[in-house]
């Protein structure tokens, strides 16, 4: 198969398909909501910012083209990496809002494909924890049975409240703001966990790592920024996991598996526009999230900061390229894989 950016995107929608299945699974029909709102939004935006360009400079937006661009695929990943990072209760007007402004201010202010400095989808989602952070944090409680469907429409309209009871707290705020418990007395079935992480968060992850894998096999994506994250997500919660003490900052099973680790390491680092070209780039690039990640997760207002660690190294992404780690020929942005 030719690395076109078409091909290349419609790997990536493979890829995340185990993780969509399992989120839907797990946290209920409002994730496949969440996506076909995404979608629509995010090729209406595409076609209408497309169509604005200005023709004059550039013969690049005729009619063909614009639609040649509309079918690449770019749009609709990012509309689906900024879907299953939502909440399946959350409201479709602001979903709709995430993806407005990953288009516009992510992607098309800097010149479209291929040519922003963020990751689009991150710098929706930053918004929406942002601007809307009690919203974003209404989580249904896994394997829980949930409103009827007809109640789910009117809570994605923004007709009806999320009532309570039927959202839970993520493993990461559990264990963040327990107070002086261990985390042996938080790790129970009681609080959502099993063995491996959070119960379903961990089944979660596994869908992304095999999505990710897929990836790797079919050299969409290079394995150092992925590699580089988890492992140095890895060695901190080793480090400072302490036995599990009420200090303890967190096993390595709860940063790797109770979260969206997984996710960001194969489908938001490996971006290749917003992140550094060149092995020793990457691998710079992929601990400095690590880094960024742990301290947020730990230290932070925020029980999960990977989005926040995300957008701060691509803003040092351009500084990493210049320290000259790769040769000149890998400094190109064209033909380094997928973009969105």
């Amino acid at each position: 198969m030719k690395n076109t950016t078409q091909n290349l995107m419609i790997q990536v929608l493979l890829a995340l398909l185990p993780g969509i299945i399992t989120l839907t699974w797990f946290l209920g029909l409002g994730v496949l909501i969440n996506l076909f709102v995404a979608i629509i939004v995010a090729l209406i935006a595409e076609f209408i910012l497309l169509s604005l360009r200005d023709p004059s400079t550039s013969g690049q937006y005729s009619g063909a083209s614009i639609k040649s661009q509309l079918t690449d695929g770019s749009a609709i990943v990012t509309a689906s990496l900024i879907a299953v990072c939502l909440p399946p209760y959350l409201s479709i007007w602001l979903v709709a809002a995430g993806v407005l402004f990953a288009i516009i201010f992510g992607k098309h202010i800097y010149g479209g494909l291929g040519h922003n400095v963020f990751n689009p989808a991150m710098v929706g989602f930053a918004l929406l924890i942002l601007s809307f952070p009690l919203a974003m944090s209404q989580w249904p409680v896994i394997d829980s049975t949930g409103p009827d469907i007809a109640v789910l429409i009117q809570i994605k309209l923004g007709l009806l409240a999320v009532p309570d009871g039927i959202t839970a707290a993520t493993p990461l705020d559990i264990v963040k703001f327990r107070g002086s418990q261990t985390i042996d007395e938080v790790w129970l079935p009681k609080y959502g966990f099993n063995s491996l992480a959070g119960v379903g968060w961990g089944w979660i992850s596994v869908a992304f790592l095999l999505g990710g894998l897929y990836l790797l096999k079919n050299r969409v994506i290079q394995y150092h920024a992925p590699a580089s994250l988890l492992l140095t997500l890895t060695l901190l919660s080793i480090f400072f996991y302490d036995s599990g003490s009420s200090d303890s900052l967190g096993s390595p099973l709860l940063h790797l598996f109770s979260c969206s680790t997984m996710f960001a390491a194969f489908f938001i680092v490996t971006d290749p526009v917003s992140s550094p070209s060149g092995t020793a780039g990457q691998i710079i690039f992929g601990a400095g999230v690590g880094i960024i990640t742990f301290i947020i997760r730990t230290a932070g207002a925020y029980p999960e900061g990977i989005a926040f660690a995300i957008l701060l190294m691509n803003a040092a992404a351009p500084l990493i390229d210049r320290l000259r780690l790769a040769p000149p020929a890998l400094s190109s942005l064209s033909g380094r894989g997928k973009s969105e």
